[in-house]
């Protein structure tokens, strides 16, 4: 299955753009991971554009009003969807700044949060990239996840 990751904005921030590749390089040793960075701009506009380079793939919102999950049901979900024959790649959808539009979030198919704090979206997209590096070690039984 392939996992893509659609975010807003390139990252800015040194640690952001370190993270982001230490987690892309961890990544590829255990499938597809593909980063996409999109225009930054408004709620509007970004949820517009997420919403198309998404289309049909299996779309996961990535917001702090969706459901919050421990890692191990993480890995377990991705199970379930490997498992379904018509989920070919899933798309973590990371928004702008002010966040996804109602439209975006009703539209996924599923909307999870890393955490119920705010967070700055470059931070966002490095935790999610290291939960995605720790499911994937996770579910091939290696030590990272413990």
């Amino acid at each position: 299955m392939r996992v893509r990751i659609l975010a807003a904005g390139k990252p800015a921030l040194a640690y952001a753009k370190s993270g982001v590749e230490e987690y892309l390089k961890r990544l590829g040793r255990y499938g597809s991971y593909d980063l996409e960075y999109l225009k930054a701009g408004d709620s509007e506009t970004v949820s517009a554009a997420l919403l198309e380079r998404s289309s049909g793939n299996f779309r996961i919102a990535m917001d702090e009003r969706g459901e919050g999950l421990a890692t191990q049901a993480w890995a377990d979900k991705f199970a379930a969807l490997e498992m379904r024959g018509d989920v070919k790649a899933v798309s973590f959808l990371i928004g702008a700044s002010d966040g996804h539009t109602p439209e975006l979030r009703k539209t996924c198919d599923a909307v999870w949060c890393l955490s119920k704090l705010t967070m700055q979206h470059e931070l966002a997209l490095v935790v999610l990239l290291e939960q995605l590096y720790r499911v994937a070690t996770l579910r091939r039984g290696e030590p990272y996840h413990r």
